[in-house]
């Protein structure tokens, strides 16, 4: 019953810090790299569809991304796409290629883009404070109803808490490189 619930609780951290690595890729630094489409969608056959799927995202150079449909009629529709997402992107369009380049930051879009990284990642840190306490509850649960001892219960909440500790120490090693990669120019 303990395993069970610590193995619980291991796997809801670790989705809080696979939605914590998606948040951190949509931040940009300055460089291409295809994750920034991520999550850029746009309309395909009715249905909203990721960009990685109706073309081929690539990096040209250090600051600029190709975008390849697999269908030419596609080219408007992504440029459109591109344009209404929420990065900050201005595609160019070259017959059937779309280069995007990625404009430079300025001190201040730099600062702006650290505190949204510190922001997802305090986010992330209390995510994972509250999956504790729940799994903790769960194990006053389980003592008070006498499914296990005292004994169990303080291993128990020590484990917990050592697995707390480590998620969040990935989540301070995130940030960290986030932003060394935001700092640099």
């Amino acid at each position: 019953m303990i395993e069970e619930l610590k193995d619980d609780a291991k796997e809801r951290m670790e989705k809080t810090l696979e939605a914590l690595g998606h948040s951190m890729n949509k931040i940009r630094t300055g460089r291409a790299h295809p994750s920034i489409l991520e999550s850029v969608t746009m309309s395909y056959y009715g249905s909203a569809t990721p960009l990685s799927q109706v073309a081929n995202i690539s990096v040209l150079d250090a600051r600029t991304l190709a975008v390849t449909p697999w269908e030419k009629n596609l080219v408007p529709d992504i440029e459109k796409a591109i344009m209404k997402s929420d990065l900050g992107l201005n595609p160019a369009t070259a017959g059937e290629v779309i280069r995007i380049p990625m404009p430079a930051l300025t001190e201040e879009t730099r600062k702006g883009f650290i505190r949204h990284a510190r922001q997802e990642a305090e986010n992330s840190r209390v995510s994972i404070r509250n999956i504790r306490r729940d799994v903790l509850s769960d194990f006053k649960e389980l003592l008070k109803d006498k499914d296990i001892t005292e004994d169990e219960d303080r291993r128990a909440h020590d484990d917990v808490q050592k697995l707390t500790d480590r998620f969040i120490g990935v989540v301070d090693e995130a940030l960290a490189v986030k932003e060394k990669d935001l700092m640099e120019i």
